[in-house]
């Protein structure tokens, strides 16, 4: 349950006259008393979140700081990162709340090199939301074996890099979440995305795969699949803007395209102890597209 739902309405009763008023918290010791018996709580956890310096990725870095983590971002963009990381800082009040590790998906050593920093830093790691992405159509007949194996380094190998480096200091936490960012490419076929769609319908089935392999541990694996979401990304191909927008309405049976928040929101869930029962899942966000 939010802070916000767990405040007294305007229409509650106050306290007696006879009653003391409770003594009013700071803000920041208010919300983490709000989210103290909350699943959704995730103070004294630390996660990874690659891709993270934009769009959906900077979505699941905010929404999990605000829910207590410690979050390490990670992208190739190192301004808008590093800015992201100071700007989260701010927002939640909490000088350890974030930090930023420039960090290629596709390299092992890169990955060595964010746990390290992270369970240095934090002392832990618990949760690794795998966002980083590239997204890059074409008719199959038109694609090229560099664009096919860039998308295989990037989107599927980087995952695979990221849950197996991983492990370890999740295992020795007891346990953890990891939280693959898929696609709805990767649940049925679209026109122009032969490679694409192979790299997310890939990551669909090593995710399932691992999910079987590390349940013994604590650790769950599952998947996210994104629709049309409103990002940086997205605008690169469409265009962007209200026409972009419109354009896609027609393909969504619930008449709008997603925000990051949106998808954040199902990562949180996945991140959290409220779905301690639930691995080697699918979770489509995407205003029912996948339900056609």
């Amino acid at each position: 349950m939010s802070g916000a739902a767990r405040r007294r309405s305007a229409s509650s009763p106050g306290p007696s006259p006879h009653e003391p008023a409770p003594p009013e918290l700071p803000a920041d010791r208010a919300d983490r008393a709000d989210r103290a018996d909350s699943p959704y709580d995730l103070n004294g956890r630390v996660a990874v979140v690659t891709g993270a310096a934009r769009g959906q990725g900077a979505a699941h870095a905010r929404i999990l700081a605000a829910a207590g983590a410690s979050v390490v971002l990670t992208d190739v963009q190192e301004a808008d990162g590093a800015e992201l990381a100071a700007a989260i800082g701010t927002a939640t009040r909490r000088t350890d709340a974030a930090l930023f590790v420039r960090q290629d998906v596709s390299r092992a050593a890169d990955w060595d090199r964010v746990v390290a920093t992270a369970t240095e830093r934090y002392g832990r790691l618990d949760v690794l939301v795998n966002n980083a992405a590239l997204w890059h159509t074409a008719p199959v007949g038109e694609e090229s074996e560099e664009w096919f194996r860039t998308l295989l380094d990037v989107n599927l190998l980087g995952p695979f890099l990221g849950v197996r480096a991983v492990l370890p200091a999740m295992r020795e936490a007891g346990g953890g979440s990891v939280v693959n960012i898929s696609s709805t490419a990767g649940l049925a076929g679209i026109p122009g995305h032969a490679a694409y769609g192979a790299t997310k319908f890939g990551l669909r089935g090593m995710t399932r795969s691992a999910a079987l392999d590390v349940a013994a541990d604590g650790v769950r694996v599952n998947t996210v699949h994104p629709g049309m979401i409103d990002t940086p990304m997205i605008a690169g191909v469409t265009g962007g803007g209200e026409r972009a927008r419109e354009r896609a309405y027609p393909n969504v049976p619930m008449r709008r395209i997603g925000t990051p928040e949106d998808v954040a929101r199902m990562v949180l869930f996945l991140a959290s102890d409220a779905s301690s029962y639930v691995t080697g899942a699918e979770f489509a966000v995407d205003g029912g597209l996948a339900a056609r």
